[in-house]
């Protein structure tokens, strides 16, 4: 975007509280929004041109930059700051309208008279009712073209030219996010001060490894879901979507990823892994990664074998595990994590048996006997190797899981556990910081919105701003900053 170039002679850009306005022009030089510029022009029409409509956007953009929880808050700190009036674009004195004609009757004369009435002084800053107005129109722009949020894919395309890597590790999360509404059905009506939200159930549980029960907790909101798809690697987000609270986190992500890499062929080529939490966990979703774009899904698994945890008998700690090829008598059990163990048939004793890799031209995950593997002694070796035809002296018994046939939920391409699987999988911690950030830098723990379209373009804004800092920071040659929403910009170091 152009910043107005005439300056007064007298400049607020002079005083001292600059690196916090620093940031605000770094990310207006650096948003793509001329398109939004002209597109609420054009809805302004030959109306009230009191305050410029790229003032009025560059005071939003400013608001959550500067990490105002409320329009209020902004237009109290423009009231204090002439700096960042004059950086908006606004006037930074009170100014007069022009007098008011009026007719008015002479009482000595008894005839009409022309009087002219002077007008107050008025604020340079707008006041609450025009900035609502204003941002009224932006949902609205939102809610026809969605042109706040395609902001996102917009400074994605950029930072994939200057991030050769951009899209090559990438991951997704969801974030709920309360509505500024109770969720209560308003009094005598048949619905809630936001009809757009609804309300969401999430639960977490897993195994205890103490006891070997399964525990579960639960939590509910009302309000809204952000599913948001990250390049976890720059810790920078890539696409969004927000839904109602009650849609399915897996529903979405299959959506907007096949969208994604239908609309970025150059990050579909870049591809390599996607990982996510075990809310993701599904076989749909995992067969899709890797059959059709060949990513390599690192997602946990769920644990559903619930109603099996307390019926068999167990040791405290000791992992469930069922026969690998149900259809016969076998020796080689999996858990539902996909560990795959041989139990010797001479002691009943359990060893992990070693991943080999894939099987390329069998499209299989391969899995070596254990006494082989790892140079163990196996008294029932030999009686293995009979029953499976296999050559003790050189490869032991070999088993393969077919990906065509197998349960991919269980048995994706890179095993779980694995040492491959592992460090990807830590990197799935940058979606959570990304969700953090918006919560903490950009107020999405406490805000005071209502609606769909108006959370969706708060929350593209945010994220936009987000990109478009990390965008100018490496054009500025200072990528270790792509990420603070607080530090000062290059130029200001």
């Amino acid at each position: 975007m152009t910043m107005p170039q005439s300056k007064p002679l007298f400049s607020w850009d002079d005083v001292d509280a600059l690196p916090d306005l620093q940031r605000v022009r770094f990310v207006l030089d650096h948003l793509p929004d001329q398109d939004i510029i002209a597109a609420l022009s054009g809805m302004r029409g030959r109306g009230r041109n009191d305050f410029p409509v790229r003032a009025m956007w560059n005071a939003l953009v400013a608001g959550v930059v500067l990490q105002h929880p409320t329009a209020a808050a902004l237009l109290r700190e423009m009231r204090r700051s002439p700096a960042l009036l004059e950086l908006c674009g606004f006037e930074t004195l009170p100014r007069q309208s022009a007098p008011v004609a009026q007719l008015r009757r002479n009482p000595d004369t008894g005839r009409m008279e022309r009087v002219e009435k002077p007008q107050p002084m008025r604020s340079p800053v707008p006041n609450a009712w025009a900035f609502s107005g204003f941002m009224a129109n932006v949902v609205r722009l939102e809610l026809r073209a969605k042109m706040i949020s395609n902001l996102v894919p917009r400074l994605r395309r950029e930072l994939m030219k200057v991030l050769p890597d951009c899209g090559r590790f990438l991951g997704a999360d969801g974030k709920a996010i309360r509505s500024h509404s109770s969720g209560l059905t308003l009094k005598g009506e048949n619905r809630t001060s936001d009809p757009d939200a609804d309300r969401g159930v999430h639960a977490h549980g897993d195994v205890s490894k103490r006891t070997g029960k399964h525990w579960e907790r639960i939590t509910s909101w009302f309000g809204y879901k952000l599913h948001l798809i990250g390049d976890t690697l720059h810790e920078l987000p890539v696409a969004f979507s927000v839904e109602k609270a009650s849609v399915s986190e897996r529903t979405v992500l299959m959506r907007d990823l096949a969208v994604l890499l239908r609309d970025e062929p150059t990050m579909a080529e870049r591809r390599d892994e996607f990982n996510a939490d075990r809310g993701y966990d599904q076989e749909e979703l995992k067969r899709m990664l890797w059959d059709a774009h060949d990513i390599r899904p690192l997602i946990d698994i769920r644990m559903l074998w619930r109603a099996d945890w307390d019926a068999l008998p167990k040791k405290p700690g000791e992992p469930l595990m069922r026969p690998l090829d149900p259809s016969k008598a076998d020796n080689v059990l999996h858990t539902e994590q996909g560990h795959v163990s041989c139990r010797c048939p001479a002691t009943g004793t359990m060893r992990p048996m070693a991943f080999h890799g894939i099987d390329a031209r069998r499209d299989a995950l391969k899995h070596l006997c254990p006494a082989v593997a790892y140079d163990l002694k196996c008294e029932g070796g030999a009686a293995c190797c009979a029953n499976a035809g296999a050559d003790p002296d050189k490869m032991g018994p070999t088993r393969r899981i077919s990906l065509k046939q197998a349960n991919r939920r269980i048995f994706p391409p890179t095993p779980h556990g694995t040492r491959a699987w592992e460090k990807g999988y830590a990197k799935r911690t940058a979606m959570e910081r990304l969700n953090a950030r918006l919560d903490d830098g950009f107020r999405f723990e406490h805000h005071t919105i209502r609606g769909k379209a108006k959370m969706t373009a708060r929350v593209g804004l945010a994220l936009a701003i987000m990109m478009a800092l990390a965008l100018g920071s490496i054009k500025e040659g200072a990528p270790e900053r792509m990420r603070s929403l607080v530090r000062a910009p290059p130029q200001a170091a």
